[in-house]
């Protein structure tokens, strides 16, 4: 008989959040619980996530990772700490004002240090793109923060931590001709140069990519609302796997500045101003340079897209089964959830109000 009076989430033992305060299963923070948790799952069956990086030459490079080594700790140990919406201290120093906070923040209680930061993305499968497309086809929407982008320039600097001179090389000047970075006219001719500085980093220092997004994958039936059966997966991107998701190619030949490129053009900017000045103001560099976007989110990616990144066996058929779900979510936690309700929804799944 399934435990109702002690709701918690699977290893998710010491935390900043409190699983018996009905708040604490809200959307906002059960959409970074629950993957933590998941995650913990997986490594208590031995399994590892779905590791998506790039190689020297910017394609696809799919593996696995531990989710010790993701955590950077043992995720079940009496020694790890799970810090949501918390501060990365360790990327401070690369910065102007405070770092942003990101969703998961590891640390290690006996020494109280920061040893790993993920944004986390639960993902829907298939995303409206897809899901009228054949299951082998099915792929899942990204939405990514302009904070991860600060994150995303933190972690590449970090490689250069003992060789600062070499980023330097590597961002070289050619774009210290740019007047106005407001000005999308003025920064267009430099796309290209832009584009070819961010290969040469991803070719140079390959080996010291890191994790940066943990993305779940909960997989449905279609477009119904009914879990597949084989129904959630961990899917990790790592610092370099991340910039396939928004880096435009060698060849386009752009005429304006969309998210995308707007995104690249953004942790460009941060990496010269450090090169420059020593930190970056990560805040001022998303305000000022929006080229009449809103900068609400950094860019979305939809799954017609990510399919061709992401596709292996395990997104076809997610090695979770939804029976399993029981085991993550503990002591009656589900009867916390406080899902949104929307019209259409209801109305899609009110069939009964059509018939004659």
């Amino acid at each position: 008989m399934l435990e109702v009076n002690n709701p918690r989430l699977f290893g998710i033992d010491k935390s900043n959040r409190d699983y018996t305060n009905p708040e604490t299963w809200g959307k906002n923070q059960f959409n970074s619980s629950f993957p933590a948790s998941l995650a913990c799952y997986l490594f208590s069956k031995n399994l590892k996530a779905i590791y998506i990086k790039a190689d020297k030459n910017m394609d696809r490079n799919i593996s696995t990772i531990g989710i010790d080594e993701l955590f950077g700790i043992d995720p079940l140990g009496e020694d790890v700490f799970y810090s949501f919406e918390t501060q990365f201290i360790p990327y401070s120093k690369y910065v102007v004002g405070s770092i942003p906070r990101n969703d998961l923040v590891i640390q290690r209680l006996s020494t109280n240090e920061c040893v790993s930061s993920l944004e986390i993305k639960l993902t829907a499968l298939p995303d409206n793109s897809t899901c009228d497309l054949e299951e082998n086809e099915f792929g899942s929407e990204i939405v990514v923060r302009p904070d991860t982008i600060v994150y995303l320039a933190c972690s590449i600097i970090k490689m250069f931590d003992n060789d600062k001179d070499a980023l330097v090389n590597a961002i070289g000047n050619s774009c210290n001709d740019i007047k106005d970075w407001t000005q999308a006219s003025e920064v267009l001719p430099y796309i290209p140069e832009m584009i070819q500085v961010i290969h040469s980093i991803v070719s140079e220092r390959n080996d010291y990519q890191v994790p940066i997004i943990m993305e779940p994958i909960w997989k449905t039936n279609g477009k119904s609302p009914q879990l597949a059966d084989n129904c959630l997966d961990v899917f990790v991107w790592s610092n370099f796997g991340m910039l396939k998701l928004f880096m435009p190619s060698k060849d386009e030949n752009l005429t304006s500045i969309n998210r995308h490129t707007r995104s690249m053009v953004w942790l460009f900017k941060m990496l010269f101003d450090f090169t420059k000045k020593g930190h970056f103001d990560g805040s001022a560099i998303i305000d000022e340079l929006s080229y009449n976007t809103k900068n609400d989110k950094a860019f979305s990616t939809n799954g017609c897209r990510t399919h061709s990144i992401m596709t292996c066996p395990e997104l076809a058929c997610p090695r979770i089964r939804k029976e399993e779900i029981k085991n993550i979510i503990l002591g009656g936690g589900q009867n916390l959830l406080s899902p949104e309700r929307r019209f259409d929804a209801i109305v899609y799944n009110s069939p009964d109000l059509f018939k004659e």
